[in-house]
């Protein structure tokens, strides 16, 4: 079971103080958030892809190039690479240095992302959406696994006997995971190819997810890649802890109001009862997670939103602090109820180039 961090990558005033960070620094919070989180124990570390204020990681790749240097075990993945506003081939050609850079400890999420004035910015129409995600993928695929590529599509210019450079690392491209809150078309691009399927888990009551998971899973199975309880899937989830809950609340509070993620809303309260964030002891971090499985089923990846809405790099630090020490015990206690045919990690760099 994988246990580690995600960040969009937000600039917000402290709504405590009104300090702002600026630009530089806070990607350099980002960067040490990645490194701290691998001191502790946790598995992965992934960013968002903004094109757009309040939010600083246009550029993943670099972000994450960078931590390839630094860091020695973290694997080092998205929250979210925009498939359908990015172009394939150089998505294909990033993610490919990466891994080589990384020594393949890499994977990336595609996702549509949640800002609408994204598409004209690159060319595109909102309202294509969903075909861009379908042909994008389909050519992506392509650009890895075939090494000369022939291929026309409706939008963009043909390709006529293209190689995409580098290569991937071993012949075996990244791991892919397809993010979505919730278009089901995006559950069967999934399945249909064998890829990781990841919730971002924070929006929503769980009844939500459930239909989506459950419809990966049976159509993972349809499609001939295991059992449907054998299916790849991720969770996000927003955590904030202290050794009381209600002084995890009480610190919390102005931040949640302000959030740009979804503050203005609904009362820290409600949200808390109606989804998977988590505001408390860390016993309740645990507790709450723990029933993720139940829902959903078992799986391989937990992902927990720790740096939003202004905190302060220290307090994100402490946060990941008592991440890393109730991720023992999570892992341990998700893992005995695994059923012994279920992965208990998502497929690795060094698994598939086994099987490749």
């Amino acid at each position: 079971m994988q246990i580690g961090v995600f960040t969009v990558g937000d600039v917000t005033p402290d709504p405590t103080n009104g300090h702002v960070p600026t630009e530089a620094a806070r990607i350099k919070a980002l960067m040490t958030m990645a490194e701290h989180a691998e001191s502790v124990g946790l598995d992965v570390f992934a960013t968002g892809e903004h094109h757009n204020p309040p939010f600083v990681p246009s550029s993943p790749t670099t972000m994450l190039g960078y931590l390839a240097g630094r860091t020695e075990r973290l694997v080092l993945s998205t929250s979210t690479t925009l498939i359908t506003t990015n172009d394939p081939v150089k998505i294909a050609e990033d993610y490919a240095m990466l891994q080589h850079l990384a020594d393949g400890r890499v994977d990336l999420m595609l996702g549509r992302g949640n800002t609408a004035p994204v598409y004209p910015w690159f060319g595109q129409r909102l309202e294509n959406a969903i075909p861009l995600t379908v042909e994008n993928y389909r050519l992506l695929r392509r650009l890895w696994d075939d090494e000369v590529v022939d291929w026309e599509g409706e939008f963009r210019t043909p390709l006529h006997g293209f190689t995409s450079t580098p290569r991937p690392l071993d012949g075996v491209p990244p791991f892919v995971w397809h993010g979505s809150i919730r278009s089901p078309e995006i559950a069967e691009i999934a399945a249909s190819y064998g890829d990781g399927y990841f919730a971002n888990n924070i929006f929503w009551p769980k009844e939500h997810f459930i239909r989506l998971i459950g419809l990966y899973r049976e159509r993972y199975e349809h499609h001939g890649h295991g059992r449907a309880e054998q299916a790849t899937v991720g969770l996000g989830g927003h955590v904030f802890m202290r050794a009381r809950s209600q002084d995890a609340v009480a610190e919390f509070r102005p931040y949640f109001d302000v959030a740009p993620v979804y503050g203005n809303g609904p009362s820290l309260e409600e949200y808390m009862r109606r989804t998977p964030l988590t505001v408390g002891s860390p016993q309740q971090v645990i507790d709450k997670t723990l029933t993720f499985q139940e829902f959903f089923g078992s799986y391989q990846r937990q992902l927990f939103l720790v740096d939003h809405a202004g905190l302060p790099l220290k307090t994100v630090l402490e946060q990941i602090d008592m991440l890393g020490e109730i991720a023992p015990v999570i892992r341990k206690e998700m893992d005995s109820r695994r059923p012994a045919h279920v992965p208990s990690d998502p497929p690795s760099h060094e698994m598939r180039k086994g099987l490749a």
